[in-house]
């Protein structure tokens, strides 16, 4: 729990941001006792109902040894086979085997859980990283609820992605926790496997990337190239000479520059990926439920003071709301959170206040949905198995699906003309418009492509910086952050998974220091920028 004093270590004197001054100086902190902190009496929680509806989930114990004492004696009562099957609350003159019924009856199997130690909001690619993680180095020494409220996934970020992953970033930080998605995926099959199941296959293909770059953008490819390099990338710098010898079928006009990864980047299968992660989660002890985050307990710890007010203005957070398909409202306790809802983390964040307040709290999270598509098309004269994943100077980009002719490729619109983010429905006008014409004039093959398909995804956009907020909140002692990752965020899972891990076992990174991707640098009005945005 080392990592809830770095929530008060991290409020710096003289935070300053978009003008505002927040005079937060000389603090004192006091810590008699951290777990004293994760305290969750007085809770108005505590007055929620836990209603089974028919179900077996026992109501909620607040002392936590009476918890513990009723959670072993009903392990002790299966093992003996002592626990009989829940009695059904419905009327006896109910129809029986109905769909409804026998719903109720897998339903009433389950143990609802009432606590954990920490509570994963989101159960996506990032999400699941920190489940993962967690399980993998704590075990049983550690209890992890995953709350998704998508439980099919279909309208996900990471599976409505095109799976790609490099190395080619402007920012440090971004290229390492590519390099170790890399290396996660290529050691999944072992990493993921679990036994009496076949092990994962993810269905990596490495044929990398290949960003080009016009006059104005070439400087700024130098730039990222220098720094790639200098992280360990395999990346090759190539003129539009040598672009064109090694990719006859590659109109260079109005081409200056590209970079080629070599290594290490590629693409794969977002759905089977997130799949394996989820599964191994699970098989180590993380438990997943169907439901949406609608409210969030916090309390005000009084026992941290400042020598300024005499009061303290950092929170905790000790129990969430968790709204089922069916409407029925359950709540969890916790002692830590992580915040991993994608595109709607800022929602979370709102529903303790952040983004609504005054001083620190009137900063919300950056972070919001943004509609991107993509298209699958059918070039049977296009590149071949020598096709990266290619980026055309004004971020239109394709990428070979299979070997049947088929491609994917799509294109981040303006600010000036963002979607309408209320459904995924796809703008077919986008396609005809933007995208095909820039793939024709770079690949002219694809002057004769026909339309076969396509979906629409969203990014957790950070409209800050457009790059991921990783770390605790500065006023929320026990919150992790992890999110607005901005369309790169499947690649970075395994990274990031790692990071909040390591944040909250050891209270510190102890491989990729992140602390730049931290909260703080919204607060004070440093954006951090990601120069190689798709």
């Amino acid at each position: 729990m080392l990592a809830l004093t770095r929530g008060a270590d991290r409020l710096v004197k003289g935070f300053r941001t978009r003008g505002k001054q927040f005079n937060l100086q000389s603090w004192r902190y006091l810590w008699p006792e951290t777990r004293k902190c994760l305290s969750t009496s007085g809770s108005k929680f505590s007055e929620w109902e836990d209603k089974s509806g028919g179900g077996s989930y026992r109501p909620q114990e607040n002392n936590p040894v009476r918890r513990t004492f009723n959670i072993l004696s009903d392990d002790v009562k299966d093992y003996l086979g002592l626990r009989g099957k829940p009695q059904s609350s419905e009327p006896s003159d109910m129809p029986k085997n109905t769909e409804e019924n026998n719903q109720r009856s897998k339903d009433a199997e389950k143990v609802w859980p009432s606590f954990c130690d920490v509570l994963v909001i989101g159960g996506g690619a990032v999400g699941s990283s920190v489940a993962y993680h967690l399980k993998e180095r704590a075990l049983r020494g550690l209890n992890v609820v995953v709350v998704e409220e998508d439980s099919t996934y279909k309208r996900a970020s990471t599976v409505l992605s095109v799976g790609g992953i490099r190395q080619q970033f402007s920012v440090p930080e971004n290229i390492q926790l590519s390099l170790y998605g890399m290396d996660f995926l290529r050691k999944s099959p072992e990493l993921l496997a679990v036994e009496g199941m076949d092990p994962p296959d993810v269905q990596f293909n490495p044929s990398g990337y290949l960003t080009l770059a016009s006059e104005a953008g070439v400087e700024q490819l130098k730039e990222n190239f220098t720094v790639q390099i200098e992280m360990g990338a395999k990346v090759d710098f190539l003129s539009a000479q040598q672009l064109k010898r090694r990719f006859p079928w590659l109109n260079t006009n109005g081409v200056e520059a590209g970079v080629i990864g070599l290594e290490n980047e590629g693409w794969f299968d977002p759905w089977n990926f997130l799949f394996s992660l989820r599964r191994k989660a699970v098989s180590l002890g993380a438990e997943y439920v169907t439901g949406k985050v609608t409210g969030l307990e916090q309390h005000s710890l009084d026992d941290m003071i400042t020598e300024v007010t005499g009061s303290s203005v950092l929170q905790n957070l000790n129990c969430a709301e968790i709204t089922l398909p069916d409407g029925e409202k359950r709540n969890i306790r916790f002692s830590v959170c992580v915040v991993a809802a994608g595109a709607w983390s800022g929602e979370v964040g709102q529903l303790i206040g952040i983004g609504k307040g005054t001083g620190i709290m009137g900063v919300p999270i950056p972070v919001e949905p943004r509609k991107r598509y993509v298209y699958c098309v059918h070039a049977p004269d296009g590149p071949g198995l020598d096709s990266p994943l290619l980026i055309d100077p004004n971020g239109t980009y394709f990428r070979r699906e299979g070997l049947g002719g088929l491609y994917l490729c799509g294109q981040s619109p303006t600010d000036e003309h963002e979607p309408s983010i209320e459904n995924l429905d796809v703008d077919y006008e986008f396609f005809e418009s933007n995208v095909w014409p820039t793939l024709a004039n770079r690949v002219p093959s694809f002057e004769n492509l026909k339309l076969q398909s396509s979906w629409a995804g969203y990014y957790d956009y950070n409209t800050f910086d457009q790059n991921g907020i990783i770390g605790l909140h500065p006023i929320f002692t026990n919150m992790f952050i992890a999110t607005g990752f901005s369309g790169h965020g499947i690649q970075q899972a395994a990274g990031v998974g790692r990071a909040v891990m390591e944040s909250i076992l050891h209270g510190e990174y102890q491989t990729i220091n992140l602390e730049r991707f931290g909260f703080e640098r919204v607060l004070t009005n440093e954006p951090l920028y990601e120069q190689n945005i798709v």
